[in-house]
């Protein structure tokens, strides 16, 4: 079966994601991560839904959004130490917030125009949790509805640190965001410095790409 574009369904499994910080501060204090994705998925569509043709006409304000509501929720620094494994040893903070602050845009820029993709809460489905979950990792399964009537697993990855529940990674039909770009990366780390790297990053010059090889 081929695979579905990584770019779109990542897009996809982003909403979740941006939808779970709109649960404020007490909630997510509170409730556990499938709670919290449950609970708010249909706010951040409704959010969509009511600026879609704004943030058709300007997608820097889509961004922004994006930018604002997403973010808070990932555990930045932590995504980007797996992502840079052995290769991020010995590396300032500094060096960290810069690679972490570069991966963010890609990301933002990215994704951001995917989400007018979502039109309907229907969409989006929150599996009932299974396994064994603590507060190192709890894994929250979701169901992407496809325009074709099939559904792409998005998993999410979240931790519970001081500042509460926070998401670092997305695995799409099970292929990891952190495993995908560590092996495009940590090879060019590994030659050319951190510092070479997310120069690039942030540059544009360093062509990353979320499709698998299979």
């Amino acid at each position: 079966m081929k695979r579905l574009n990584r770019a779109l369904t990542l897009t996809l499994s982003s909403v979740l994601l941006v939808a779970a910080t709109l649960a404020g501060t007490t909630q997510a204090a509170t409730d556990g991560p499938a709670e919290i994705v449950r609970d708010t998925a249909g706010r951040i569509l409704e959010k969509l839904d009511t600026n879609r043709q704004a943030y058709e006409n300007d997608t820097s304000l889509l961004r922004t959004m994006v930018r604002e509501d997403l973010l808070p929720l990932i555990d930045l620094h932590y995504s980007a130490r797996l992502i840079l494994g052995r290769a991020g040893r010995g590396i300032e903070d500094e060096q960290l917030d810069a690679f972490s602050d570069a991966m963010s845009s890609v990301l933002i820029n990215r994704y951001a125009d995917g989400l007018l993709a979502f039109r309907s809460d229907e969409q989006l489905e929150v599996l009932p949790l299974k396994g064994k979950h603590s507060e190192k990792l709890t894994r929250v399964r979701t169901r992407v509805k496809l325009e074709n009537g099939g559904y792409a697993p998005v998993d999410y990855a979240f931790r519970k640190t001081d500042s509460g529940w926070k998401a670092f990674d997305v695995t799409v039909e099970g292929i990891s965001y952190v495993i995908t770009f560590r092996n495009q990366i940590v090879p060019r780390v590994q030659a050319e410095g951190i510092d070479k790297v997310t120069a690039d990053i942030r540059a544009g010059n360093l062509d990353l790409n979320e499709k698998d090889d299979g």
